[in-house]
Parts: C-alpha cells; sequence; structure tokens
C-alpha cells in the first residue's frame, strides 16, 4: 500500500458534521496523523475568517489550507495568504448585478474576510442558509449595499457566492453567466460560486503540493461535493463521504461513513495508521 503525505480536507459535508462540528473522535484522529508527519491541508470554499472557531482543534494540526475553493493558499500559522488568485472587476459588476436581479443573497470574498449585508443574513434560513447564520453573524463584515461595495473594491475580491431562492434562479443565473470566462461551481441549496477562471480546489492543491515538495500521488483527497471533484482527480487516493453527491462516488477510488459518523476517521485508520 502506497505512503501518504498529505491528507487534505474539504470541510463542510466532509471534516464538519451537518451541525457543523469536529468531532472529537475526527479531532483525535486528525491529531494523530498530523503528530505522524501527515501534513493536513483544509480544501475548503471558505474564507480564512470563517475557519476561526475550528482553530483551537486545529492549531498545531493544519497549517495550510487552500480557501475560497482554491483563490487563496493560507498559512494558518502566518496568518497570511501565500498565493491569490483575484476576480476581474469587469466580472464582479456584472457576477453581482445577476444575482440582485434574481434577489439572491450576495456574499463578497477578499483574501479572508465575508463581505454581505445584514438584510441578507436575516434571510438566511428562507434560502436554504440557515445552518450558516450564526456564522455569518459572528464572523461576516457588513456594509450597507453590496453593489456599492463591489464596485469600489472590485480590485480585491477573489470570489462571489450567489444564495438563490430557488434552484430554477440558480439555473437562470448559470445561463445568464455561463459566456463570462469564470469557474463557476454549484454549491449547497442553490448556491453558485464563482471564482477566476481556471480557479478551483485542485489549482490550490498543485501550489501546494510545488511548495512543499510532494507528488500528487502521495496526496489523499476527501470531499463531498461538485466542487471537490478536480482536486479528488489529482490525488493518489480520492475518497468520497457516504453522503457525497453521485458524481463525487462515481469519481472516487473508495467511499467511506458519512460526516455524521466519523468517515474521516476510516481514511485515517485504513490509509494512514495502518503503517
Amino acid at each position: 500500500m502506497p505512503t501518504y503525505k498529505l491528507l487534505a480536507l474539504d470541510m463542510d459535508g466532509t471534516l464538519l458534521t451537518s451541525d457543523k462540528r469536529i468531532s472529537d473522535r475526527t479531532s483525535s484522529a486528525l491529531r494523530r496523523a498530523a503528530e505522524a508527519g501527515i501534513t493536513i491541508v483544509l480544501s475548503t470554499g471558505r474564507a480564512a475568517v470563517e475557519l476561526l472557531d475550528y482553530q483551537p482543534q486545529l492549531e498545531g494540526v493544519v497549517r495550510y489550507g487552500t480557501l475560497l475553493s482554491g483563490a487563496v493558499v493560507w498559512d494558518f500559522t502566518e496568518k497570511r495568504a501565500l498565493e491569490t488568485q483575484f476576480l476581474d472587476p469587469e466580472s464582479v459588476r456584472i457576477v453581482v448585478a445577476q444575482g440582485l436581479a434574481e434577489d439572491a443573497m450576495v456574499q463578497l470574498f477578499d483574501r479572508e474576510c465575508a463581505i454581505m449585508t445584514r438584510r441578507d443574513v436575516a434571510r438566511m434560513p428562507e434560502i436554504g442558509q440557515g445552518v450558516y447564520q450564526d456564522l455569518a453573524l459572528r464572523r461576516g463584515t457588513f456594509v450597507d449595499d453590496i453593489d456599492t461595495y463591489a464596485r469600489t473594491h472590485d480590485h480585491g475580491l477573489c470570489k462571489v457566492n450567489l444564495h438563490h431562492v430557488s434552484r430554477a434562479s440558480m439555473r437562470a443565473t448559470q445561463r445568464a453567466l455561463g459566456y463570462l470566462p469564470l469557474q463557476l461551481a454549484t454549491g449547497e441549496s442553490a448556491s453558485v460560486e464563482v471564482t477566476p477562471p481556471g480557479v478551483t480546489k485542485a489549482l490550490g492543491l498543485e501550489w501546494l503540493y510545488t511548495f512543499l515538495g510532494i507528488n500528487p500521488e502521495e496526496a489523499i483527497v476527501v470531499g463531498d461535493g461538485d466542487n471537490d471533484l478536480e482536486a479528488m482527480g489529482i490525488a493518489g487516493l480520492a475518497v468520497a463521504m457516504d453522503n457525497a453527491r453521485p458524481a463525487v462516488k462515481a469519481c472516487a477510488h473508495t467511499i467511506v461513513a458519512d460526516n455524521d459518523h466519523d468517515g474521516i476517521v476510516d481514511v485515517i485508520e485504513r490509509w494512514i495508521e495502518h503503517t
């Protein structure tokens, strides 16, 4: 069996339980893996500020993250971006206008912050984002007008999330933005995640592989959503959670328990601690 050096983990639906916790059993397994010399990487659509709740469990365990779906490679120890991909200003303006036309919740992301309006946070339960409402209230950066902010800060944005009121509305946005040279990914509920062209979780991981001197064959990538597919495609071992979408399961080398039953512990015990 190969010897793996890096373990890349999606957060929501993978490392985190449905109520957005890292279970004690999973936390202990991660610490054992780190102590054994495994580089553990968070591969997530979240911004750095949205990960602060997990710092007590992950400090000394996770140093690097490919955040904002690969737009930012982050060093948690030094608290800074190592690599950043930015959206072009014109695309930002078009994406935000489309989101507002569909009455979607618009979230903007710079290197480390999530920017939104309090009006949108108040309606998160109505658009399938209720589980993130408390996080948004505690960690969000609030502005009065998201369109004005986007137009005056459009040179420093890495990602835009559009959370729609329905999947029909989401599909309308996908059609409207499909001509742009952007990376569009579907997220939870009826969300569209917009990153610069070619920016996926795989891009961030490839940068880290080179930075750390690790071959893709020495990496395990674990995920559950469509935005994990590219990253799983550049791993020696691609692992899907049992709660993963069908397309993710189809491309995985193996499937482990779901996110509410410590699937990450399965990965560590079967492919890391076996040696």
